[in-house]
């Protein structure tokens, strides 16, 4: 059985009260697709950006203060803007978040079209989508 990666983050009870929104995605980033990503990360790091995450060969996730961007070497095609349900852009896991089946639902009931849905009851699960441009979005919950 592997570990949790999630394990030894920082908890909040809940996304912070106030925030505007109606729907909560969670962590936000952008997710860049790279031909070289040795090169992407001494570029990124040269802008403050600190690797915390990734292989180091196909991928990387790399953080400057509240700001994310994940590095992805042959994994997919394009950039893709990312949500996490359940986590902050400060690196906390949320004790009470909307699943991302909640999200997914709700999306549907607006007639929003999805190229992927999550079909397990519970756990780690992803739903992707295009915006009215082309631009991809996922929707990725880790736990």
């Amino acid at each position: 059985m592997s570990e949790d990666p999630m394990a030894g983050m920082p908890v909040a009870d809940n996304a912070y009260p106030g925030l505007p929104g109606n729907l909560e995605l969670g962590a936000c980033s952008i997710s860049l697709s790279v031909d070289d990503l040795a090169a992407s990360i001494a570029f990124y790091r040269s802008l403050g950006f600190e690797p915390t995450g990734g292989d180091g060969e196909s991928w990387s996730i790399l953080v400057n203060g509240e700001a994310v961007i994940g590095l992805f070497h042959g994994m997919f095609e394009g950039n893709v803007i990312t949500f996490n349900p359940g986590l902050t852009n400060r690196m906390e896991r949320l004790g009470s978040f909307t699943d991302v089946r909640e999200i997914q639902r709700r999306l549907e009931a607006e007639e929003i079209a999805l190229v992927e849905r999550v079909e397990a009851d519970s756990g780690p699960g992803h739903i992707t989508l295009v915006d009215p441009d082309g631009n991809s979005i996922l929707i990725d919950q880790h736990f």
